[in-house]
């Protein structure tokens, strides 16, 4: 039997209205899916945020829950719409069953690519139990503390030539240009960010995918922020994409505020 692809991490300590999605650490393909992949390359999953779900193992330890997908991206991407809508209009992008790599390497073979019937199976199969395993405990935090906190975390290599010139900042927010969180709770993270040293961006070139757009909601006390972080931070960059455990310690600290400071921010906030 396939595994779900919803992976759930309950907090060990007091709770705190605060979910850490991570849709994108999953490396899970089915034989029949790998099996139409155009290289040994492509079968890599180079385009994995390899393992943060375990750069992330401290957010059980805070009181918060972690939900991570089982499967790929390439099988599914749970960070775009479900209807294809691109996230950045006139811009290069990766769909909702990408296509390409992020450099430009076909995913598939020539005649072996999924059809729209495969491309609503797999949505069905994958990106809606995802989104409903979030939407739940999004509506389960509020339920308990009146507000939500989602905090979607995502890392990329840090040389991308296909969307990107130079080298991306180490730690980049994004909080769909202030529509998906009150400006007090994106403000507090970037101060964290800002004695951090490590470089960090704003909205730039990451505003927040479809998870942060579809959930962040402050009018309605639910708050979302996107955190893309360069690779080159806590692991080797390219094959084989090893975990530096000396890096992720470094790293963590800074991390672990972050969440902090978005959960102690909104408390103020809600307190109001």
């Amino acid at each position: 039997m396939e595994p779900s692809n919803v992976v759930t991490v309950a907090p060990q300590a007091h709770r705190v209205p605060l979910l850490v999605s991570i849709p994108h650490t999953g490396t899970y393909v089915p034989a029949d899916i790998a099996a139409r992949f155009s290289s040994s390359k492509v079968a890599e999953l180079p385009d994995t945020d390899w393992h943060l779900h375990v750069l992330y193992d401290f957010v059980p330890r805070m009181g918060a829950w972690t939900i991570h997908a089982h499967h790929s991206r390439f099988v599914v991407d749970l960070n775009r719409a479900a209807d294809g809508t691109p996230l950045y209009p006139g811009r290069d992008e990766t769909g909702l069953i990408p296509s390409s790599t992020f450099h430009s390497e076909p995913v598939y073979r020539a005649g072996a690519e999924p059809t729209a019937q495969e491309l609503q199976q797999r949505t069905e199969l994958y990106w809606r139990p995802y989104h409903q395993a979030l939407r739940a405990k999004v509506d389960e935090l509020k339920a308990e503390f009146g507000y939500a906190l989602l905090w979607d975390a995502h890392s990329i290599e840090s040389h991308v030539p296909r969307f990107f010139d130079g080298q991306l900042p180490g730690l980049m927010l994004g909080d769909v240009d202030g529509a998906s969180a009150a400006p007090a709770l994106s403000n507090a993270v970037l101060e964290v960010h800002a004695h951090s040293g490590y470089t960090f961006q704003k909205n730039k070139p990451f505003k927040g995918g479809y998870i942060t757009r579809a959930f962040g909601r402050p009018a309605e006390n639910v708050h979302a922020l996107q955190l893309e972080m360069s690779q080159r931070l806590y692991m080797q960059e390219g094959s084989p994409f090893r975990f530096d455990e000396t890096l992720a310690n470094q790293l963590r600290p800074t991390l672990q505020a972050s969440l902090q400071a978005f959960v102690d921010s909104a408390r103020v906030l809600h307190a109001r």
